[in-house]
């Protein structure tokens, strides 16, 4: 998401030329600290923050879709004439395909990250995924069919920024709302990104699975701000690399496997336990289907793209030894015990942070 938002904010003063790659990745990086700190400061402002970027992303695409349905209303179909000739059927394809657009739409999981700070979440969280996923469905493919009715499909893999080649291509001297529009809803979307994924380190920690320095909260900010800058250290070093489809893959990767086992551990308690008291209810072919879609999207790409499913693979099995070490090793030797103690508190002193307070009713 950050190089996202580096790209538009680096490609209109690099139009006819590549982005300059180090200034994306450094761009990135200052984005990724700035939200980092802007989370530790208040959740409040942060969530109204959240509010104006979500306007100006569904501004942006609809000024996008309006542009894009007026050029085909006036006669411009010649894009979509033929537009399946020459169809790759190749199902490894298919399925690397598919990352990008599962990024597109990987917010729907992110807001279960936030359930415990969710009002009435048994009821809203259903409500605003069967809200969100159409509504956002509906308005990504209209989208694309303006991209394609404007641009050719080899334009819309040359540029690095699509949005911005459309607005000058159709837009003239209004070309500069796109990437401004745009740049602002990648920014606010990064900032999604690092308030949910943070929830995700910090109850991790809370169980035992990730140091419990990273279950605190500051005390006077109320927010997990160990959490938060352990997720920006780790999201600086995956700017080791710039190019956002191999980090697209590598993510997706992971994100399919573990979504297909946890979603299959669902199956497997709906078997085991059939009367576990469930808040949340759906169809059972829902989630069949869900598993096998997720072991195509796992499976398939590992002859076309192996690299990158290779690495996905080594992501997932580092988790192996820190797993064995940090939380399956109870008798630890008391000298680790000392040292993990003086770092947690040298933790707390620098964020001013320690363990939630449980509420008792």
């Amino acid at each position: 998401m950050g190089l996202t938002f580096a790209q538009y904010v680096v490609q209109p003063f690099f139009l006819n030329c590549d982005t300059p790659v180090y200034s994306v990745r450094l761009i990135a990086a200052l984005s990724i600290c700035f939200l980092t700190f802007i989370n530790c400061y208040d959740v409040k402002e942060t969530s109204k923050m959240q509010n104006v970027f979500m306007f100006a992303k569904i501004g942006a695409l609809m000024i996008i879709i309006i542009a894009g349905l007026i050029w085909l209303c006036i006669g411009h179909k010649e894009n979509f004439e033929n537009s399946f000739e020459n169809t790759n059927t190749d199902p490894g394809k298919i399925a690397v395909a598919f990352y990008s657009g599962i990024f597109s739409y990987s917010g729907w999981n992110y807001l279960n990250f936030m359930t415990e700070e969710l009002k009435n979440p048994y009821v809203n969280l259903p409500r605003a995924i069967y809200i969100s996923l159409p509504l956002v469905t509906f308005i990504y493919v209209m989208a694309n069919v303006a991209y394609l009715t404007v641009l050719t499909p080899t334009a819309m893999m040359a540029s690095n920024a699509i949005a911005v080649t459309f607005g000058n291509q159709l837009l003239g001297y209004m070309a500069w709302i796109i990437p401004v529009m745009v740049a602002v809803s990648a920014f606010g979307g990064l900032s999604v990104h690092i308030m949910t994924s943070s929830r995700m380190c910090f109850v991790g920690a809370r169980n035992g699975h990730f140091p419990s320095m990273l279950s605190h909260i500051n005390m006077t900010r109320v927010t997990p701000m160990p959490a938060l800058i352990f997720l920006c250290i780790l999201s600086l070093i995956m700017l080791c690399t710039g190019d956002i489809f191999v980090l697209i893959t590598y993510c997706s990767i992971v994100e399919s496997f573990f979504i297909m086992i946890s979603v299959a551990g669902i199956l497997w308690l709906r078997y085991k336990r059939p009367n576990m008291k469930r808040p949340i209810k759906i169809p059972l072919w829902i989630p069949i289907l869900f598993v096998a879609l997720c072991a195509f999207l796992v499976i398939v790409p590992c002859y076309q793209r192996p690299y990158e499913v290779g690495m996905g693979i080594l992501i997932t099995v580092s988790g192996i030894p820190a797993y064995v070490f940090g939380v399956a090793w109870k008798s630890k030797p008391l000298w680790f015990q000392k040292v993990n103690i003086k770092a947690t508190h040298a933790i707390q002193k620098l964020f001013l942070s320690a363990k939630e307070e449980l509420e008792i009713n």
